[in-house]
């Protein structure tokens, strides 16, 4: 039942962050959504409903990834099993990471960074650099998410192995 809900709290942890990072990101370019990916919501033009629709379909997939080698590592084998509890601390500051890395990558990409060159043309003039800020906040999310993700997995098992160590008198 705990790694289920290890699973449960990935998936949701994803979805909420994507969800959060997509109400931003979608209010500094829309065209990130609406030219980069395909429509979800018809021809909507609402960031709200978009970042929504984004914010789920992008991230539930990489939360169950996660979830699933998480859960292993907390609780596969004979060492001292970790509960959902102990990896929900670890799982914030993932988030909390990610969101730095997004923020300070959205900023050098837009005032550093380019949008693709098939891109471009399809942009309004003077929203290229919000695209590449919007487009290197995406792609540091999913970075930081992924490297940290292995990171998580690897302290959930470290932490499980310290928990066999006798403790001093």
């Amino acid at each position: 039942m705990q790694s289920l809900k290890i699973l449960g709290v990935c998936v949701l942890a994803a979805v909420f962050y994507g969800i959060v990072h997509d109400q931003f990101t979608a209010r500094i370019c829309l065209e990130y959504f609406t030219i980069f990916h395909p429509p979800i919501f018809g021809r909507t033009q609402s960031p709200t409903l978009l970042a929504f629709g984004w914010g789920v379909l992008a991230t539930w997939w990489v939360g169950m990834i996660l979830g699933i080698f998480l859960a292993i590592a907390a609780r596969a084998g004979s060492l001292p099993k970790l509960s959902v509890k102990d990896v929900l601390p670890m799982i914030r500051r993932l988030l909390l990471i990610m969101a730095v890395c997004a923020v300070v990558s959205g900023l050098a990409g837009y005032f550093w960074g380019a949008p693709p060159l098939d891109i471009t043309a399809y942009l309004r003039p003077g929203t290229q650099q919000l695209f590449a800020a919007d487009w290197w906040a995406h792609s540091a999310s999913y970075a930081s998410g992924f490297i940290g993700g292995i990171a998580l997995c690897v302290l959930a098992y470290r932490k499980r192995l310290e928990r066999l160590k006798p403790v001093p008198d």
